[in-house]
């Protein structure tokens, strides 16, 4: 990302996220302070009850205090529902400004929504029957000519050997259409995660799908991914040499493992990201701009690659 367009958002933090912040911060505040208060109270009251005793007074005392002690449970519940759909808005005001966004199509932000099963296992990316699926964060929009969505998402299957639930993408899924088709298939893969892939490229090469390494000419890419490609596919013409570097650079900007695959228009990308994408803490201050600055520049960045894809292909 352009150290200018950091300047930036750095600025808009500054004069639009952190006044936001700030009031929810005091209101986090208030709620803590409130619950601990209470709990010591509740503390008191059992305190009380083994010395004198007395069990009514107990109950008198202890039912009130348990309802609020509920009551300010589930305010935090609320806070939690509501910090990350208020930020994550103002970060999407910030980027709407600024790529090659249609002012017709402004980005739209739907807290509890996420990309459908169907359309994930769709992409080619994972072989997997996702017993467990769950997403959030839904973001859909378009950039130049392309229409895309995105959102979190977390997917896991049963392990039938350990009987346990193992991880199978966890991070932000992006799903974009190209607007005129292409020729063939790729699945381009993270050669670090290449041991957790067998059965995805096992089910990709019995399509026809051919390793292509040899196809591609950056020697970084080739270190980094491993591209896989119907026989009839004009591999150099989709994965052109500009996007080959774009995705190059966005592995080394961000250290995190990236999956894409190009299924006739439809390109797929996975960015894997263990950790909730600006969850709210509750027993420790949110203002933080590194914890904003990571959420803005995944979401940035991959909106910049489709732009990529789209001004290339």
């Amino acid at each position: 990302m352009a150290l200018k367009r950091l300047e930036e958002f750095r600025l808009y933090y500054n004069q639009t996220i952190q006044p936001e912040l700030l009031r929810m911060e005091r209101e986090r505040l208030r709620m803590v302070t409130f619950m601990a208060a209470s709990l010591a109270l509740m503390a008191g009251v059992i305190i009380l009850e083994l010395y004198i005793d007395v069990l009514v007074l107990t109950l008198m005392l202890s039912i009130p205090l348990g309802i609020y002690v509920i009551f300010l449970w589930r305010r935090m519940e609320e806070f939690r529902n509501r910090f990350k759909p208020r930020i994550v808005r103002l970060i999407l005001d910030f980027i709407d400004d600024g790529l090659n966004f249609d002012p017709s199509n402004p980005l739209i932000y739907t807290p509890d929504g996420f990309i459908g099963k169907e359309r994930f296992v769709a992409s080619r990316l994972f072989d997997t029957p996702a017993h467990e699926y769950k997403g959030e964060d839904k973001i859909e929009g378009k950039v130049g000519e392309m229409f895309f969505q995105l959102s979190e998402l977390r997917v896991g299957e049963i392990s039938i050997l350990r009987n346990r639930l193992d991880a199978v993408f966890s991070g932000v899924f992006l799903h974009a259409v190209f607007n005129e088709p292409t020729i063939g298939a790729i699945v381009v893969w993270p050669r670090s995660r290449q041991q957790f892939l067998t059965n995805a490229v096992r089910a990709f090469t019995f399509e026809g799908g051919l390793s292509k390494d040899d196809e591609i000419l950056n020697t970084e890419f080739r270190s980094i991914f491993m591209t896989y490609a119907t026989e009839d596919t004009p591999v150099a013409h989709i994965l052109s040499p500009p996007m080959q570097e774009a995705l190059v650079e966005f592995t080394k900007t961000h250290r995190k493992d990236l999956y894409i695959s190009f299924l006739n228009r439809d390109i797929h990308l996975g960015l894997w990201e263990d950790k909730d994408l600006l969850e709210p803490y509750i027993l420790r201050s949110n203002l933080s701009f590194d914890k904003i600055r990571e959420f803005f520049e995944d979401i940035h960045s991959l909106l910049h690659l489709v732009e990529v894809f789209d001004q290339t292909h």
